[in-house]
């Protein structure tokens, strides 16, 4: 059973996504949280799997919320709901932690599917959206978060992995492009998110960017 601490201002919100949690068989709504504050205490004291989290909210909002959340342990996932795809919250709550994003509108049978992905240990977010995201937030020559050096931790191999990431494919289309297997590109994937301490592939994204890795505007 998936459990899942629900984190919106508006009430009207709140309970459409438990309507459709709560006919989900393998889901349970633990929780209901109506401001950031209020979502990372109940978040540290309930240990949801998921936290589905607005960004926008008053007083502490989503941002600080999701990173209090995985500042305070690295065991629950903070799935972050937004109106718009290129809000410019959405890169700093990546960064603060968050598993991903979705958007408010997003079909029920989709939000389901993410949130399951995200139970995995997964990301959900796109990464042809989140490389948009990083485009538009992260500037060519910015301070660098992460020290280019921290590459020299991968193999050449890996690095071509983690540039793959970044640029958008899949298991399956790495492996196409590299001539291997799927499982060996699983196990690459999984090597470089540990060599670099790295919670899923939204942060490989984020760091393959920061790093200089890949740039900005690179085709």
């Amino acid at each position: 059973m998936i459990r899942v601490l629900l984190a919106d201002d508006q009430a009207l919100v709140r309970t459409g996504f438990r309507m459709i949690l709560d006919n989900a068989d393998d889901m349970q709504v633990i929780g209901e949280a109506g401001d950031g504050g209020q979502a990372a205490e109940m978040a540290l004291e309930l240990q949801p799997d998921i936290v589905l989290m607005d960004v926008r909210m008053p007083e502490v909002d989503g941002v600080e919320a999701a990173r209090r959340i995985c500042t305070g342990t690295s065991r629950i996932r903070v799935l972050m709901l937004t109106t718009f795809d290129l809000d410019e919250y959405v890169y700093a709550a990546l960064h603060a932690g968050a598993s991903g994003f979705l958007l408010k509108d997003t079909l029920a049978p989709d939000l389901l599917s993410a949130i399951r992905v995200v139970a995995r240990g997964d990301a959900v977010v796109a990464p042809s959206v989140t490389r948009r995201l990083l485009e538009r937030y992260v500037g060519i020559g910015a301070a660098q978060a992460v020290p280019a050096a921290d590459l020299g931790v991968l193999t050449e191999r890996e690095r071509e992995v983690l540039s793959l990431i970044a640029r958008g494919l899949s298991n399956t289309e790495i492996a196409e492009c590299l001539f291997l297997s799927e499982g060996t590109v699983k196990t690459h994937v999984s090597r470089v998110l540990a060599k670099l301490g790295l919670r899923d592939r939204v942060q490989a994204v984020v760091f393959a960017y920061e790093s200089g890795l890949i740039r900005t505007g690179a085709t």
